[in-house]
């Protein structure tokens, strides 16, 4: 079978395997949350509501109802992308939260991974080019500490000292209250602030953006650190490197030109588990920093027992991860000849 055909045969694989995993999202979502302690009719009415009122509005829910069938008219609706309607949120379709939550999270999530890209890959290649040197140990410990260090903790640490104490940063919020939010149709604040000319507007965002963004860029590029450390490490040990190298070829050229492209393989295929990380991240910092994201609002909604919120947005991001696993798969494909499927 020639390499373009089993390429073909590799992604289509994927693809039909696509559902299977989301429906293994779906449904371990689903029972986890039955599974845990609280009621979502004592949540919303309280505990000292009658108990024919709670009934009444269990029903209303259908979580009277056996919990197969419960599930099965789930899957239904999630075939029909229903994803409910929450309960929490005055009737609010669930999809309507995702829009208007998402575009935070999203525009958090591609700073933060900029960052981490930036920092990691930086710090990887000057560790890798002076091995057994300060630079290498500082880069080891470096990749160590950032990712073992906990990131609600650091989260805390760095708004104590940058917003409380020496007042440079702000809290809690996107945009200042008392300006206009910039007007898009993306709703990223920085892109939408952009394209209608607005410099005012992008500094101000990207200026509330800032210190939650750093603080998980530079946290997540330790995973970065470490895998273009090592492999970087061992390219600069190939037989092309030392030939390269033989001819004459400086020390800067070599590592940027001829190694670093190729020790790059490997962080593109982390990439796509990274991802998962990432947006795991991203609900942290978002509840650590109240930064008015998705993640936020999905801790809310898991607080507040809200069944059709949490199962939605745990389906939205079980999607994104998946499909983009997939296209970070064919992308490190096409770029890599050697791997085989």
């Amino acid at each position: 079978m020639s390499r373009a055909k089993a390429l073909q045969y590799y992604v289509l694989t994927r693809l039909l395997l696509a559902p299977l995993m989301l429906w293994t999202i779906i449904t371990v979502v689903f029972l986890l949350l039955r599974a845990t302690p609280g009621d979502p009719v004592d949540a919303v009415l309280g505990n000292r509501a009658p108990d024919s009122v709670k009934e009444e509005y269990r029903q209303r829910l259908g979580l009277s109802e056996p919990l197969l069938l419960q599930y099965l008219r789930y899957l239904g609706a999630i075939l029909h992308l229903d994803l409910g309607t929450s309960i929490t949120s005055q009737g609010q379709k669930v999809w309507e939260i995702i829009w208007q939550h998402f575009p935070a999270t999203l525009e958090l999530t591609v700073f933060g991974i900029s960052i981490a890209f930036l920092v990691g890959i930086t710090v990887g290649t000057i560790a890798a080019s002076r091995s057994g040197t300060v630079w290498d140990v500082g880069g080891r410990l470096f990749g160590i500490i950032t990712y073992s260090l906990p990131l609600f903790w650091v989260g805390m640490i760095v708004q104590l000292i940058f917003s409380v104490q020496l007042g440079w940063f702000p809290l809690g919020t996107r945009f200042p209250i008392n300006l206009s939010t910039p007007e898009g149709f993306t709703g990223l604040y920085t892109l939408d602030s952009l394209l209608s000319g607005n410099l005012n507007q992008f500094f101000t965002a990207l200026y509330y953006l800032a210190l939650p963004s750093i603080t998980l860029g530079v946290l997540l590029s330790g995973i970065f650190e470490r895998i273009v450390r090592v492999n970087l490490k061992q390219t600069l040990k190939a037989d092309y490197v030392e030939a390269a190298r033989a001819r004459g070829i400086p020390e800067v050229p070599i590592v940027f030109a001829h190694a670093l492209k190729n020790a790059m393989i490997p962080v593109i295929t982390v990439l796509g588990l990274t991802l998962a990380a990432l947006l795991g991240g991203a609900v942290l910092t978002e509840v650590t920093f109240s930064w008015p994201g998705l993640g936020n609002r999905l801790y809310d909604a898991i607080s507040a027992r809200d069944y059709p919120t949490v199962q939605g947005i745990m389906v939205f991001f079980g999607t994104i991860v998946v499909f983009a696993s997939i296209v970070i798969d064919i992308i490190n494909a096409l770029i890599d000849p050697r791997l085989r499927y």
